[in-house]
């Protein structure tokens, strides 16, 4: 497919398309990023861009706990609130991801989309939707109503990340544990869930930075008690465009870069080759 849109278009433009849309998409993702960066190096009083100078001042005050105490518990709380999320994804995506790579035909087709319907549905919506049903049978928004709804709405990513390895595992594999003599639950925890790390690690991995990184679902359900990190954050813009933001932007950045890195290193292309 790719040599004959070469052949029907002149290599200049076929470069220019490639590399030009290439190089636009790529400034637009990283250039944010970038950005808030620099900004978070600032030595101005405000979040501005280009920076006032360089400075780690905003990184020293993030630190401080007398200065940003108010930061760390709400760091503390989005850091809870997102290891119980994975925790509650893995208790439910992984034994759907192995009941349904056992299902064929329709009843998977039929079982499947119900499974992912929350990645359809706006997080904004179901934030809204939830505290309305919540409130309706009497349950008050609270941390756990929080963990509740990350659960719901990111499950899918766990499910997928783990279906994904789940449907290619060799089904001679559990026969042979079985004939073996090893009892089902034997199989299970010696021979398919060691063979499902790779997807419940990217799983665990997205389900806590999409956990971390959310508003609209604390937005609804969380209490005044439990602030969280992107809702400080919020405030801290709102009310004086604090560089500090930008120092916790830098924070959970790094904190990305490099859990993309472990996990391209113990389970990338290259390790797959070896």
């Amino acid at each position: 497919m790719r040599d004959l849109v070469r052949r029907r278009l002149p290599v200049w433009l076929y470069w220019a398309f490639v590399y030009g849309l290439g190089g636009l998409a790529l400034i637009y993702l990283v250039g944010p990023i970038v950005i808030a960066l620099l900004m978070s190096f600032t030595d101005g009083q405000t979040l501005k861009f280009p920076p006032q100078g360089f400075s780690l001042r905003w990184y020293a005050a993030l630190l401080d706990p007398v200065v940003s105490g108010t930061e760390h518990i709400a760091a503390f709380n989005s850091l809870k609130i997102a290891v119980l999320a994975v925790v509650g994804t893995l208790l439910f995506a992984v034994p759907a991801s192995i009941g349904i790579s056992r299902i064929k035909g329709r009843s998977a087709n039929a079982v499947e989309p119900l499974l992912l319907a929350p990645l359809v549905l706006p997080s904004l919506v179901y934030g809204l939707a939830a505290l309305i049903v919540a409130n309706f049978i009497g349950i008050r928004p609270s941390l756990w109503l929080t963990v509740a709804g990350h659960i719901v709405v990111f499950g899918p990513l766990m499910y997928r990340a783990t279906a994904v390895v789940a449907q290619g595992l060799d089904p001679s594999l559990e026969e042979a544990s079985t004939t073996m003599g090893a009892s089902g639950l034997t199989t299970l925890r010696r021979v398919i869930l060691p063979l499902l790390v790779p997807g419940i690690l990217a799983g665990a991995f997205l389900v806590f930075i999409e956990s971390l990184d959310n508003v609209s679902i604390s937005l609804f359900l969380a209490d005044p008690q439990t602030t969280v990190l992107p809702l400080r954050m919020f405030a801290l813009i709102e009310q004086s465009l604090d560089p500090r933001v930008a120092a916790m932007s830098g924070i959970l950045i790094a904190v990305t870069f490099v859990g993309v890195l472990i996990g391209n290193r113990l389970f990338g292309p290259s390790r797959s080759k070896n």
